[in-house]
């Protein structure tokens, strides 16, 4: 190799680097995105006092309204969102000066459960319609599967709150906390086994998450990654 090559490879490199970077602090980008879903889930599970669903919550407002920006969800959606997002925000301040457990709490996640319903297929269709796959896609795909588990981890806790049995039997309803773990062991299939689901919804919802998570991740994310082809230019824009 030439020494022409190895500086236009140094020179590639570096400038994949600099997007990557930029990728985390632009508003454009799924980044962004990816950090504040990282910002949720330290906030859930550090988050222990009585109000600490509302404080999730508006976490999670911006979470979403970010992602249905960045994926340019079509107009209908995006009103559809802002109804719900008004509506979440107005649940989320109830919440912090009223707080108790059962359905109170347990329609607050249920807001959860639709705010992240949403996002992941605001992302995949966005995904769909690019022309290129570059890291801009990369971040997305991996900004949806990790929306996929925090769904169902606020899944679980609504269902939880809303059943007649503690979800998880012997050990109780659960904690955020220990929620978001048991989503994620199972939506990778660990399987420790320490949380198991008492009874449905829960156990069905478990085995849908452990299908969608494995189908998800080998067939969005890792299409992805065989294709990955970073761009030239510093434009990761798609359609």
């Amino acid at each position: 190799m030439s020494l022409a090559d190895d500086d236009a490879l140094a020179s590639a490199e570096s400038g994949a680097w600099r997007r990557l970077g930029r990728a985390f602090f632009s508003t454009d980008s799924y980044g962004l995105v990816l950090l504040l879903v990282v910002v949720t889930y330290v906030v859930s599970v550090s988050a222990t006092e009585a109000r600490a669903a509302s404080i999730v919550l508006v976490v999670q407002l911006a979470t979403v309204w970010l992602t249905l920006r960045t994926s340019r969800a079509r107009p209908v959606v995006r009103r559809i969102a802002d109804v719900v997002l008004c509506l979440a925000a107005v649940v989320a301040v109830g919440s912090f000066f009223v707080h108790q457990r059962g359905a109170q709490l347990g329609g607050i996640f249920a807001v959860c459960c639709l705010l992240y319903l949403l996002a992941p297929f605001s992302i995949v269709r966005h995904l769909i319609l690019r022309r290129a796959i570059d890291v801009e896609s990369l971040l997305g795909a991996v900004a949806a599967y990790l929306l996929i588990g925090m769904f169902f981890a606020f899944a679980y806790q609504a269902a939880g709150e809303l059943g007649s049995v503690p979800f998880f039997g012997a050990a109780g309803h659960g904690s955020l906390s220990e929620d978001l773990f048991f989503s994620f062991v199972t939506m990778t299939t660990v399987g420790y086994g320490n949380l198991v689901p008492a009874a449905n919804p829960g156990q069905t919802m478990a085995v849908v998450e452990a299908v969608v998570g494995q189908l998800f991740l080998v067939v969005a994310v890792g299409k992805v990654i065989s294709g990955f082809r970073p761009r030239s230019n510093g434009n990761g824009s798609g359609p």
